[in-house]
């Protein structure tokens, strides 16, 4: 008898442990204040983010301007070379092909080239975005008392988006 009453003793207290350590943990997990913030929509909504696209789109317009003047002598060429096909001697007709392929190397260069500088341009913008972003996220942590602030999650609930704030505060600056 008493090897049962122990035993039994033994696993009242278990429980009792397990639900206090559960109490504790709810207690707990209420007091934690967790903040998510999207990292997209900053990229996308923030000031700094809006004036860097701004700035990226002034600063890669000449680019831009120079291959769509290549893009449309080669569609000149090709035009030519299409209208005039049948009535031009053979060597001019050879020099237009091979003018038009030139042409089409020299924008596919010039594209491929573009897109890797825009792209870099890009990321480094972004950098800064981000080190803003994060100084303005840490402030808001500080004044309202943040445990937590992830940028990345699976799922996350509304109550405990952050991001407008984020946004917010990015626009006073």
């Amino acid at each position: 008898m008493k090897k049962i009453s122990l035993s039994l003793c033994g696993s009242i207290l278990t429980v009792l442990v397990a639900l206090t350590a559960t109490a504790t943990a709810t207690a707990t997990a209420q007091e934690l204040k967790i903040g998510f913030v999207n990292t997209d929509r900053v990229f996308k909504e923030s000031a700094p983010a809006v004036r860097s696209q701004k700035k990226l789109q002034e600063e890669f317009a000449p680019r831009d301007q120079e291959i769509k003047a290549v893009g449309a002598k080669a569609n000149e060429v090709k035009s030519k070379l299409e209208k005039d096909e049948l009535t031009m001697a053979e060597s001019e007709k050879r020099k237009l092909e091979s003018e038009l392929a030139r042409l089409s190397r020299e924008i596919q260069r010039l594209q491929r080239e573009f897109r890797e500088e825009l792209n870099l341009r890009k990321q480094e913008e972004l950098k800064v975005i981000l080190r803003i972003a994060n100084e303005e996220i840490d402030k808001i942590a500080i004044k309202e008392k943040y445990d937590l602030i992830v940028q990345e999650a699976v799922y996350r609930s509304s109550r405990v988006d952050i991001t407008d704030k984020v946004i917010e505060a990015l626009a006073d600056d």
